[in-house]
């Protein structure tokens, strides 16, 4: 294989905000089956979402707050992005209280890495004609966004029959659905980091047109598996987003006591690969980020490395006290960057929200949970004669 010298205007950090799209072109035709949550009321209150409705008259009405989006990205894929978000930030509350109420063994909870998750997987949706996620075990929105349901992740929490990635054999959240686009085999940090880079491998060997993402928090960018791992994709112009949903915490080990960089995007240039920091927070910006890195690795220009800053408002897992290593005015401030509340402004700000509307959002995300709570509460464990299936080949 060519290995390839990258160009000077490639290599190094920079940096992403809400109005920087540099330039982003839209991909070519990409099928795909996202789950839209909620959207069965979006085109009743917002008839000018309709393709047919959607002119530049109407387009400049309702968008006319709107900062300038990337390319791919219209005012519909916010309401989505929106609507997907309330429900994920529903469902890991639930899923935190059914661990207080000791129904749910161990939580890594989502919340506040929302946007950035969501962000990357329309990037990829947008601009990639075939892609693969490995996830790690905070990356509920990415599953949920790839169709997994909540009645599935409640499955998975609650290790009952019928969890699609493992068969509740594994910690939540792991396992694999591969008509889904997931991966993610094991719960030791950084270990998918190379699978994920030799799913890449595969996908350039067979002639497909596969960006692999792989998702990672800040700690794992310590561990010598991802060294290994961006080193070779670069040498070997794989085509891989690394995505680093940098929270600042590794547990309880701060970022400045794991590294000394300000940014792990600065990491980018010692494998002669282009990085970028963008606040993980803010949905545009994300997706701007994402979206150039999918694209150079959808052209065949290999990977990129995406750091994306986000808050984690709760215990690194359920079994974590955070209250000795971080103080309540730190998660107070952490607080005011709530993806949440700041896509909620952005889509308000352009008419494409309405207190009302958010409101039946919140209580169609709170029916759908409840619904999926009854039916994982109601389901049986899995039976133990078939604990082998999935571990070791059988034999005939």
């Amino acid at each position: 294989m060519e290995i390839r010298e990258p160009h000077a205007a490639e290599v190094g950090a920079v940096s992403a905000n809400t109005t920087d799209a540099r330039g982003l072109s839209p991909a070519a035709s990409v099928e795909f089956h996202p789950r839209f949550v909620g959207c069965a009321g979006i085109l009743a209150w917002c008839p000018a979402l309709e393709p047919s409705g959607w002119g530049a008259d109407n387009a400049s009405t309702m968008t006319q707050n709107m900062p300038k989006l990337p390319n791919g990205l219209n005012a519909e894929d916010l309401v989505d992005i929106y609507a997907n978000m309330v429900l994920i930030r529903t469902l890991d509350e639930r899923i935190w209280a059914m661990n207080r109420q000791g129904k749910a063994a161990i939580v890594a909870s989502s919340q506040g890495h929302e946007a950035a998750q969501l962000a990357s997987v329309w990037a990829l949706r947008h601009h990639a004609r075939d892609y693969f996620c490995f996830t790690y075990y905070r990356d509920l929105a990415v599953t949920v966004s790839q169709g997994m349901t909540p009645t599935e992740a409640l499955l998975g929490f609650l290790a009952k029959e019928g969890e699609p990635m493992s068969g509740a054999r594994q910690f939540p959240q792991h396992g694999a659905m591969r008509d889904r686009k997931v991966i993610n085999i094991s719960n030791v940090v950084a270990t998918h980091i190379p699978q994920a880079v030799g799913w890449a491998l595969a996908a350039k060997m067979r002639g497909e047109e596969t960006v692999v993402a792989a998702y990672m928090g800040d700690g794992a960018t310590s561990q010598g598996e991802v060294h290994e791992a961006m080193n070779f994709a670069s040498v070997m112009k794989l085509p891989v987003v690394f995505i680093v949903e940098n929270n600042r915490y590794a547990i309880s080990v701060p970022q400045h006591r794991q590294m000394n960089v300000m940014e792990v995007s600065l990491r980018a240039i010692g494998y002669g690969m282009p990085g970028v920091t963008a606040d993980g927070t803010d949905v545009v910006a994300s997706y701007a980020a994402c979206a150039e890195a999918v694209e150079r690795a959808a052209r065949g220009d290999g990977p990129s490395l995406v750091e994306l800053n986000v808050e984690r408002y709760l215990p690194h897992t359920s079994d974590d006290d955070d209250s000795v290593y971080r103080n309540k005015v730190e998660i107070e401030e952490a607080r005011k960057r709530d993806p949440l509340a700041k896509l909620r402004e952005l889509l308000a700000g352009a008419g494409l929200m309405t207190d009302e509307r958010d409101a039946e959002l919140l209580e169609s995300a709170r029916r759908e949970v409840d619904a999926a709570t009854d039916a994982a509460e109601a389901a049986p464990f899995p039976p133990d004669d078939d604990v082998m299936e999935r571990v070791f080949e059988e034999m005939r």
